[in-house]
């Protein structure tokens, strides 16, 4: 499934039929991905879908083994230092450099990428983007660890990037400090972001499209309410009348209800209608790619 949106949107990130094999083991078979400019794509999957390999082609730190890949119209394999200077990576786990404080480390980041880019980031507004203004004079090693989650964000940030890898920004967190990031990725409005999670509900606050990967392929393709509708046609509509407990699954779930009523009226009790969440969707998506690939 391909979002008709995504297809009027300058393409940031192009792959057809990307492969990547390891000895005599296929991770990537035929990887067909599109990200439009401005958009947020979360990358899902199982451990050992391939998300990694992905990503990191993408980046650039691996080559492929077969297939055409374009990232901001470039070929990874080719990109040079001004090419890696409009992106914007940020890995799983952080580097402590914890005697720096946060606004000198940023400074001297930034000064990297001014001979490439036309304009980075303005340092303090970096820094109040990320909601770091108060700690910007703070050594590294004092900061929280949501904090340091947040300085890994503004690393990503300093060259104000074309495009931005998140990869699994939230592993770790508490909640509220996962709830703080998601607030702060809101922020970045117009920044292309893609990013790989396992927690469904951060994909599905935060992306504008979902791709799910199983096994080396794309099996799914488009917003959670688009994918939701691909499995589920039909809704689970539960309650009770006269003591006994009815449990449905039916296309047409509001007509139902609506039908229910005018002729039950407050007789009807516990009344739930259950609509296929992301949650549902993934999993009947990953069991039914697996057991087509078994």
């Amino acid at each position: 499934m391909q979002n008709n949106d995504n297809q009027r949107k300058p393409s940031v990130v192009d792959t057809r039929g990307l492969r990547m094999r390891y000895g005599s083991t296929d991770v990537l078979k035929g990887v067909d991905l599109t990200v439009g400019q401005g958009e947020v794509v979360a990358l899902l999957g199982p451990n050992g879908a391939g998300k990694t390999t992905t990503i990191e082609i993408l980046e650039g730190f691996r080559r492929r083994s077969d297939g055409d890949v374009r990232v901001l119209g470039v070929d990874p394999d080719d990109g040079d230092e001004a090419w890696r200077a409009r992106l914007g990576v940020v890995l799983q786990s952080w580097r402590d450099h914890g005697r720096w404080r946060v606004r000198e480390l940023l400074s001297y980041l930034g000064m990297f990428y001014e001979p490439y880019r036309e304009r980075v980031f303005d340092i303090d507004e970096l820094i109040d983007v990320v909601g770091l203004t108060d700690h910007a004079h703070k050594r590294i090693g004092t900061l929280s660890g949501g904090q340091r989650r947040r300085l890994d964000v503004a690393v990503g940030l300093v060259g104000r990037p074309d495009l931005l890898f998140l990869d699994e920004p939230t592993v770790g967190f508490d909640p509220e400090a996962r709830r703080e990031f998601h607030e702060l990725v809101r922020r970045l409005t117009g920044t292309t972001i893609l990013l790989t999670t396992h927690d469904l509900t951060e994909a599905e606050k935060l992306a504008d499209r979902i791709v799910i990967l199983v096994s080396g392929r794309v099996v799914a393709d488009g917003t959670a309410a688009e994918l939701a509708a691909r499995i589920a046609g039909k809704a689970e509509v539960r309650y009770r009348l006269d003591g006994e407990e009815h449990v449905l699954s039916l296309t047409d779930s509001t007509g139902y209800v609506r039908e229910l009523f005018a002729e039950h009226g407050k007789a009807v009790e516990d009344l739930e209608v259950r609509r296929a969440a992301l949650e549902d969707v993934y999993l009947a998506l990953v069991r039914e790619s697996e057991e087509v690939t078994a």
